[in-house]
C-alpha cells in the first residue's frame, strides 16, 4: 500500500522493525520536506516487496558500479521522475537510507546517495566511504556520502 510521507507529524508507519524506527521516519521525512520544498512533490513509498523493480534498480547499480551489496533488509522504496531526474529511495532496516539521482539527459548528474539514521553504525559494506554530518530538526544528525555513477542504467 503506497504511504504519502508527512514531514509535520513523523510516522514509524512501515518502519516499525528497524532498532532506529524513530530516527529513520526522521530521515524519511526530512528527504518528504525537500522534495516538498524543491520540487513541490508529494514523496510517497510503499513496501519493498510491492517496489521489488526499484529495489532490483537500486541494488544493481550499487553492484555494477561498486560490488557493493546491502545485507540489511529493505523495509519501503520508492521511485518517481521530477525536473528530468528519475530518482529512487529504498530504506532498510538498519537505518540505512539509498538513494539514486539519475539525470534523464545523458549529460546530467548521476549519482547514489546515502544517509544513516542517527544511532546506527556504519554498515560493513560501506566502510570504505567517508560521511558528512548533517543536522536535520526532523531526523537528528544525519551522516552522508555518495558517488558518481559512471555507467547507464
Amino acid at each position: 500500500m503506497t504511504y504519502a510521507v508527512d514531514f509535520t507529524t513523523v510516522s514509524t508507519q512501515g518502519l516499525e522493525s528497524s532498532p532506529v524506527a524513530q530516527a529513520l521516519a526522521g530521515l524519511r521525512a526530512n528527504e518528504a520536506r525537500y522534495f516538498k520544498n524543491k520540487y513541490d512533490h508529494v514523496f510517497t513509498v510503499e513496501p519493498a516487496k510491492e517496489a521489488q523493480s526499484t529495489v532490483d534498480w537500486v541494488g544493481r547499480i550499487l553492484e555494477n558500479e561498486r560490488d557493493i551489496v546491502i545485507s540489511s533488509r529493505p523495509l519501503e522504496a520508492t521511485a518517481f521522475e521530477t525536473d528530468g531526474i528519475r530518482f529512487a529511495y529504498v530504506f532498510y532496516e538498519s537505518g540505512l537510507s539509498i538513494n539514486v539521482m539519475y539525470s534523464i539527459d545523458d549529460s546530467g548528474k548521476r549519482a547514489v546517495g546515502f544517509k544513516l539514521s542517527d544511532g546506527m553504525d556504519i554498515p560493513t559494506e560501506l566502510s570504505s566511504f567517508k560521511f558528512a554530518r548533517q543536522k536535520s530538526k526532523l531526523a537528528g544528525t544525519i551522516r552522508g556520502s555518495y558517488f558518481v555513477i559512471k555507467n547507464q542504467y
